[in-house]
């Protein structure tokens, strides 16, 4: 995990505030015994040795955070075994739950104990947002969370961590990286278990809060989907003020504004053309650049408005936002000649999948190249649990009409077999091969599924390596 840095000539945090902080939350158990240590200035806060950069302080977590906490995988590797990678690497110091000597340290490398270290971080993150000068801003839903951060901080010029830091690790670790004058502060809230919400949620504090849609994904988790609803909805116990909600209007939130595509919406998509929409908020029709394309696009650009609006801000900036806001694996379009890749890969769920579909069968993407070779690579949509093989076979009716269609992960093999088309048990060198076999010169290739499938795997740039060397002339993103 990485962590954005400071662009201020302020340090992020002296060594004597960490130390205060820490105290007055009952954190702190022992600081470094060296009374004539300087007050060192840290310049971010990070909890991977591997990115440590000069005058940062190392966070060492062990990768099995225990019952707590519900990671996507419990790792064995201790975050403590790194503390000399993080040293020579220039930390400026590190929050550990071990002594130096149990440690067995010989760098001179200045500690701050804690009794757990996950706990610390999270002392971090409130310490972090007890200090934030300017405004925050909360987001949550099953999809597009990351997208609707990086349109809002560009409407806002307001500080983003960079990636997907949702979780119990991204949000406190977001926060600690704040810096504290920053005017405006954007930060995303994700959950695959039941009560992870409204605990991060708090430590936000948000002034304004989000809540793009609900989803499928990660339902195997839950009772049903009134469930899940349920907990997205707990975004909305952590602020006070009721009316600066912003959801989307289906969900038939009782407070707040909404936003979508049905005109009694506070901010109302009436039209999609190209990377355009019309919008109505309140009344007002803008006219608005759509990053990306798509109507699903254009429905987070909607809510964008509405944030924009409750926090008193000029809107003609979230209408001209640029085209490269689109975050990696969310719907990319690669040049590659006079091929069309999109990548789609960071994940996915059935109304994600079906919107994607959709948008290569409409054409959307071909039409601005003249393409007519569509192929579609469907992977795996994890965590349905037992709603799996029917969200799957759903998407039949939308993939019979593609050229071709690949799909690949255990799951997707009924649909294989529904479809008649070919399918991979995993993104392997044996499916690169054979959508290369099946590209055109003209061919538009989309790539979708859930983040363990193809985007762990780097598929998507695996495949540009290699249909470049055959079709490229020129290569845009």
């Amino acid at each position: 995990m990485t962590t954005a840095q400071n662009t201020t000539n302020r340090p992020l945090w002296r060594w004597s505030e960490l130390i205060q902080g820490l105290s007055t939350r009952g954190q702190l158990t022992r600081q470094d015994p060296d009374a004539h240590q300087p007050d060192l200035d840290v310049s971010g806060i990070v909890v991977d040795s591997r990115t440590v950069q000069p005058g940062q302080l190392f966070v060492a977590l062990p990768g099995d955070p225990g019952p707590r906490f519900n990671p996507s995988y419990r790792s064995t590797v201790d975050g403590h075994s790194f503390i000399a990678q993080a040293a020579a690497a220039g930390a400026a110091g590190a929050l550990v739950h071990q002594s130096a000597s149990a440690l067995g340290l010989e760098a001179d490398l200045p500690l701050l104990q804690v009794a757990d270290t996950y706990d610390g971080l999270w002392a971090l993150g409130h310490m972090g947002r007890a200090r934030l000068q300017g405004k925050a801003v909360a987001i949550t839903g099953s999809s597009g969370k990351t997208t609707a951060k990086h349109f809002i901080s560009a409407a806002l010029d307001a500080y983003a961590p960079p990636g997907s830091f949702n979780n119990h690790i991204g949000v406190p670790l977001s926060l600690a990286n704040t810096p504290a004058q920053s005017p405006f502060a954007v930060f995303e809230v994700g959950t695959n278990h039941p009560g992870e919400i409204e605990p991060l949620a708090r430590m936000i504090t948000p002034d304004v809060a989000l809540l793009l849609n609900v989803q499928s994904a990660h339902i195997e988790n839950f009772e049903n989907w009134e469930a899940l609803k349920k907990e997205k909805l707990s975004l909305f116990n952590a602020i006070d003020n009721k009316s600066n909600t912003v959801s989307e209007y289906s969900l038939e939130v009782q407070h707040g504004l909404t936003f979508g595509t049905d005109s009694r919406a506070d901010a109302c998509v009436k039209d999609v053309q190209g990377d355009r929409a019309t919008i109505v908020l309140s009344g007002q029709s803008l006219s608005a650049r759509i990053p990306g394309g798509g109507l699903h696009r254009a429905t987070t650009l909607a809510a964008t408005l509405l944030v924009s609006h409750l926090l008193e801000q000029d809107l003609s900036r979230a209408c001209e936002l640029p085209h490269d806001l689109i975050p990696a694996g969310r719907g990319n379009i690669i040049k590659i000649g006079e091929i069309t890749l999109i990548d789609d890969s960071y994940n996915a769920n059935p109304d994600s999948m079906l919107a994607a579909i959709n948008s290569l069968t409409s054409g959307q993407a071909s039409t601005q190249t003249g393409q007519a070779h569509q192929i579609a690579l469907i992977g795996e949509m994890l965590e349905l649990g037992d709603a799996g093989e029917a969200g799957h076979l759903a998407l039949a009716a939308t993939l019979e009409d593609l050229d071709e269609v690949f799909c690949v992960g255990p799951g997707t093999r009924k649909l294989a077999q529904v479809l008649g088309c070919s399918w991979h048990e995993q993104a392997n060198e044996r499916l690169l091969q054979e959508v290369i076999a099946t590209c055109t010169s003209r061919s538009t290739v989309l790539v979708k599924g859930s983040n363990r499938v193809f985007w762990a795997e780097n598929f998507v740039q695996r495949l540009r390596d290699k249909l470049e060397p055959l079709y490229v002339s020129r290569v845009t993103n």
